[in-house]
């Protein structure tokens, strides 16, 4: 496919992930971190079908479909430039029978593909608490950011009626709202089964949490060895460059 029919270069990029897919982002506008990056390998272990809420630019789904086999992954974004950037990407990347993306609330997911219809679900959701600070809300980064169309209740809430029974929810947030995520997981049926902190360098204090619930699952929380991002010399650590394939 010619680049110049697809992507606005003078605006856009075409980022190589590295593992045969590329993604198209806005240069002014949000792109995908290292958190996106983490949840992929942390969900890679799901099986069947997945729906990744609050995709963004569809990094997730795209991760995901290089790391595993799972045969379909919807995807929701309620930013309609957002959405139409990940439709883009599915399409450049020639995975439209594996990829689906929709321009949509999260909250009317469940309305849209019907309850108990996945065996996985990921979610990359705003780490701002709302009324965490001015939001404009029409501004992409602000959105992304900030609870301003999403809560972490409305997020554990539609996992746990898209998940079929004993399916998987995988979250990346911010240790400071684990309170109020094992709140809303356990509001809604979701067992929290796998967590891991990730933080800059050994030394700093975590910055991330990834977590895995199970839904209608027993109470057993395993606590895995904290993740590192850099080593002492700021160089990436081991791990780190295996998750990026390098």
């Amino acid at each position: 496919m010619e680049l110049n029919n697809i992507i606005n270069t003078d605006i856009e990029t075409l980022d190589d992930l590295q593992n045969g897919y590329y993604i198209i982002q806005r240069r002014d506008s949000f792109k995908f971190g290292i958190d996106a990056v983490l949840l992929s390998d942390f969900a890679k272990s799901g099986r069947g079908r997945a729906m990744d809420l609050c995709t963004g630019t569809g990094i997730i789904p795209l991760l995901l479909a290089a790391k595993t086999d799972m045969p379909l992954i919807d995807a929701v974004e309620i930013q309609p430039e957002m959405a139409e950037l990940a439709a883009r990407s599915v399409i450049y990347n020639k995975l439209e029978d594996r990829i689906h993306v929709r321009r949509a609330d999260i909250k009317d997911a469940p309305a849209l593909y019907g309850r108990s219809r996945f065996d996985v679900v990921t979610v990359n959701p705003p780490y701002i608490k709302a009324g965490g600070g001015l939001v404009n809300d029409g501004d992409m980064k602000m959105i992304s950011r900030h609870e301003v169309k999403c809560t972490v209740d409305d997020v554990v809430r539609v996992s746990s009626e898209l998940l079929k029974p004993h399916g998987s929810m995988f979250m990346v947030h911010r240790p400071s709202r684990l309170s109020d995520v094992f709140r809303a997981m356990h509001r809604y049926g979701i067992e929290p089964k796998r967590m891991r902190m990730v933080a800059p360098k050994p030394g700093r204090e975590a910055n991330m949490v990834l977590l895995h619930g199970i839904k209608d699952a027993k109470s057993d929380l395993k606590v895995l060895p904290q993740l590192y991002v850099y080593n002492e010399d700021g160089g990436y650590t081991k791990e780190i460059d295996e998750i990026y394939g390098r």
